[in-house]
């Protein structure tokens, strides 16, 4: 995979580096055919060879994916997270290598920006190859008629995570391999992780278990802050947390990057003039959280927040209590479902509220239908308009001057593929197992049409998922939270604000409580200010951590 000695991807370091990372480790002589870590091994440190060669391979076949060699070092992000690793490292001859542990990484990564920026840059380089090539232990199968398949391969995609996927309606040999773990087509999807376990149609939460995604949950530890949701701003509230020294727990109960993670490409946000996916901010975003220090656990989501205690306690959905001394919720928002009757029997199988590469590759060829006008769905328009036969988007109001930006406007003006419909809303959902038809009608003529459309993007309104605060929070009329200079006296009075100063610009109707992003009332819904919320809540969190 990595035979092409890409200098970034395979940098080779000089002699004055390799002197200084031998500070940090320790010299290593290994023997011919020695194996230094395991597929599975969690916290493996990082190898740099000095002398011989370290062989990287694959657990599944045992192919060589690449063999280091003087001056060059093994590992990619799994090195800075401790999750398990996916490969198996060996020395095929005698060697010599300086052997850096993980708590010694994550200081060079701190402290040596050189060096930093060397690592930094060949771990998520060989990390995305690992996961366009499929490498690694986990294997997927599914089928494309199947909600769990789609919300699976959505979690291992968004998560980063190397995985093989096999359908069992395409894919040869699939029978023999639910023959061998005892298991039958009907337990689909099925998750097969490290080559032993067998999850049938598992959970988010059940799967980053198997994939050793989380670090133990430790009750008794009290967090400097505890970050509810890790998308833009939660993500960022992580990284100025850390970085500044404060112990940080992140909360997601999905993958990081929120509503933003699924946008094909986002071509306003500052400091990249040709676009960023969704995705991969969100990936350089974790990185970057993880590099300075801050805990993230995946599909582990708040369930309650106990406010009326101190330090506050917030319990997760699956029982556990984790403490903190302030809090901040970043738990975005969702798009509103239609009021459909059998919408939710379509969701997975034709119904989706994202387009990744994920959904993009299920309607390849067909005529798709986008129901919104904010910038995700003009982003998703340009994005499957290339990829599918054509996009109809459907928008209830005369247009989408109001909603989306004008660089988005012009590119769907300009493109054949791409159908805009005023004034049009779904009335009807058709099929048996799959989406078949769609009908639509419009509000000015009352005229009414119904098409093949096999595929339905739902990017309308935001509904806040603030539901687990359970009333904790002051809210506005729609279930968005207050902060700041937005709740009135009488507001505060009701919620028996204890303090003699107001509550800071981020803060709720709770000192000490914190709420960014689209969560919160009256905020901007783009990727920059949530960014921007995000960092600015931290300096207000260490005025009052300070009171």
């Amino acid at each position: 995979m990595l035979a092409e000695h890409n200098e970034k991807i395979l940098p080779k370091l000089d002699a004055a580096s390799l002197k200084r990372l031998a500070a940090f480790g320790r010299k290593r002589s290994t023997k011919a055919g020695e194996v230094l870590f395991e597929p599975g091994e969690t916290n493996v440190g990082v190898f740099v060879v000095l002398d011989g060669r370290l062989e990287i391979l694959n657990p599944n076949n045992g192919e060589v994916i690449v063999v280091h060699e003087p001056g060059e070092f093994s590992g990619e992000v799994i090195q800075l997270t401790g999750r398990p690793a996916l490969v198996r490292g060996e020395t095929k001859q005698p060697s010599t290598l300086i052997e850096i542990d993980r708590t010694n990484l994550q200081k060079i990564i701190q402290t040596e920006p050189a060096l930093s920026e060397i690592f930094l840059q060949a771990y998520m380089l060989r990390r995305a190859l690992l996961v366009e090539s499929g490498t690694g232990d986990v294997v997927l199968v599914g089928s494309r008629h199947s909600p769990g398949t789609l919300r699976l391969k959505g979690f291992l995609s968004r998560n980063g995570h190397p995985h093989t996927y096999l359908d069992v309606d395409r894919d040869t040999g699939v029978q023999e391999l639910l023959d061998q773990f005892h298991v039958s087509i009907e337990d689909i999807p099925v998750l097969i992780c490290h080559g032993q376990k067998v999850l049938r149609n598992p959970s988010d939460a059940e799967a980053a278990a198997c994939l050793g995604l989380n670090a133990d949950t430790d009750e008794q530890k009290i967090y400097d802050v505890i970050i509810a949701g890790a998308g833009p701003s939660g993500l960022a509230a992580a990284v100025y947390a850390a970085s500044e020294g404060l112990r940080a727990l992140v909360l997601e109960g999905n993958a990081p990057g929120g509503q933003a993670g699924c946008s094909s490409r986002i071509e306003n946000y500052l400091g990249f003039p040709t676009g960023i996916s969704g995705q991969e901010l969100a990936e350089r975003a974790f990185v970057q959280a993880e590099k300075f220090g801050a805990q993230i656990d995946i599909a582990r989501p708040a369930a309650a927040l106990k406010c009326r205690q101190a330090p506050f306690a917030v319990e997760l959905a699956d029982g556990t209590t984790v403490q903190g001394r302030t809090v901040i919720v970043a738990t975005g928002a969702t798009y509103r479902r239609l009021p459909l009757p059998n919408l939710g029997h379509f969701e997975g199988i034709g119904v989706y509220y994202g387009a990744t590469n994920v959904e993009a590759q299920l309607c390849q060829g067909d005529e798709v239908a986008i129901v919104g006008g904010g910038n995700s769905a003009g982003q998703a328009a340009v994005f499957l308009s290339d990829r599918v036969k054509h996009v109809h988007l459907l928008v209830r109001g005369p247009g989408l001057s109001d909603t989306m930006s004008r660089y988005l406007i012009r590119r769907i003006e300009k493109c054949d593929a791409v159908t805009l419909r005023p004034f049009t809303e779904i009335t009807a959902l058709e099929g048996t197992e799959h989406l078949e038809r769609v009908r639509w009608r419009n509000s000015q003529t009352g005229e009414e049409e119904t098409r093949d459309v096999r595929h339905v993007f739902l990017m309308t309104g935001a509904a806040p998922n603030a539901e687990w605060l359970d009333g904790c929070l002051t809210l506005d009329g729609k279930g968005f939270i207050k902060t700041g200079p937005d709740m009135s006296a009488d507001e505060l009075a009701s919620a028996k604000w204890p303090l003699r100063r107001a509550p800071y610009l981020l803060e709720t109707s709770v000192p000490r409580v914190f709420a960014v992003g689209d969560v919160r009332s009256g905020s901007v819904k783009r990727v920059a200010s949530a960014v921007g919320e995000g960092s600015i809540a931290i300096q207000f969190l260490h005025r009052v951590l300070s009171e």
